[in-house]
């Protein structure tokens, strides 16, 4: 079958990842690269083989004969970037996070509906081999009804240092990684009816808070919680790795460091560990390699070849979370959601 042929806008920190995994399918091929400074799409386009370069993402659209856009630039250009796309008829796949506000993100998904073309967006972290493994152990249901789970991303890595606009954004952990946390809540839990969150702002380099701590009450009657931070010092570093316990009635399921996956019942404990595949590219293996499984399953949103799970409408469910959990936050008060 012929491959599918996209171009990849903005070329920073994310983009040399997104395309060695898209180097691991067979069923894409990236022809064309945009940025506004050239000299950067120059650089990756000689480094990974793609035949073309663009400073203007209007010209590239209009030179070039591709099947999807696979957005990579700032979140504050993404609306406008996904409208060139959709006026052309061309399917979106967008970086998270999706917009920098929830009005904006509901535009984003209105003009592509409008368009009659798909927006997908590129959220990776439920890919995780360990994490997967984890709802596939739930759907087996060892422990009977789950009633509360705690999911925990804790490191002191400052990402900013790779991603130096990350320092500038006064709506910082959330937006960032606390995304990709709801977004696995609710992967594994479903939906939530209501939401309470704190905030902190320990590093004085950032605009923003780097500390967030959710509570949500799930439609299932679930507890869950959340934890996310970049400020905190532990004994063991575990910027690759989350960590969550699960908690039934008939007992619990923990995945743990280096990813064990541990489900306890009365009778024994089973453990099993469910490691990242290895890639040549990834620096950081857990994170960096669920992108070619994620990268996977757009593709076939994409083109037409199945359903994608991370599609804007789903990943708008995720985006009130996100922005609930910041009101909650200012006013200090639950949050009811519709």
């Amino acid at each position: 079958m012929r491959k599918a042929r996209f171009a990849i806008f903005g070329t920073g920190f994310w983009s040399r990842y997104q395309l060695a995994a898209w180097k691991e399918l067979e069923g894409a091929e990236c022809v064309a690269l945009y940025n506004r400074t050239r000299s950067k799409a120059e650089a990756l386009a000689e480094e990974f083989g793609v035949p073309a370069v663009y400073d203007d993402p209007e010209a590239l659209l209009a030179g070039e004969k591709i099947d999807f856009a696979d957005l990579i630039v700032d979140p504050s250009v993404h609306e406008r970037f996904v409208r060139m796309a959709a006026e052309r008829g061309l399917p979106v796949i967008c970086q998270k996070p999706m917009a920098p506000s929830l009005e904006a993100a509901e535009r984003m998904v209105e003009t592509c509906r409008q368009a009659g073309v798909p927006l997908l967006i590129h959220e990776n972290w439920r890919w995780q081999t360990a994490i997967r493994a984890l709802k596939a152990a739930l759907d087996r249901n060892p422990i009977g009804r789950p009633f509360c789970a705690r999911i925990d991303y804790l490191s002191s890595i400052p990402v900013w240092q790779d991603q130096p606009f990350l320092k500038d954004l006064e709506e910082f952990i959330l937006t960032d990684m606390g995304g990709h946390i709801l977004d696995v809540a609710r992967f594994l839990f479903g939906e939530a009816e209501s939401l309470c969150c704190q905030t902190h702002h320990i590093c004085k380099e950032l605009a923003g808070e780097d500390f967030a701590k959710v509570m949500m009450r799930m439609r299932s009657g679930m507890t869950v919680t959340c934890e996310i931070s970049y400020a905190s010092i532990t004994e063991r570093e575990r910027a690759a790795e989350t960590y969550i316990l699960v908690e039934g009635e008939g007992g619990s399921i923990e995945l743990g460091p280096d990813f064990w996956l541990r489900t306890t019942t009365r009778e024994c404990t089973q453990a099993r560990r469910y490691p990242p595949p290895r890639y040549a590219w990834a620096r950081r293996d857990a994170v960096h390699s669920s992108i070619v499984p994620c990268n996977a399953d757009l593709l076939r949103g994409v083109t037409g070849a199945g359903a994608s799970e991370t599609t804007g409408e789903d990943n708008l469910r995720t985006m009130r979370l996100v922005f609930a959990a910041y009101d909650s936050a200012r006013r200090n008060e639950v949050i009811r959601l519709d």
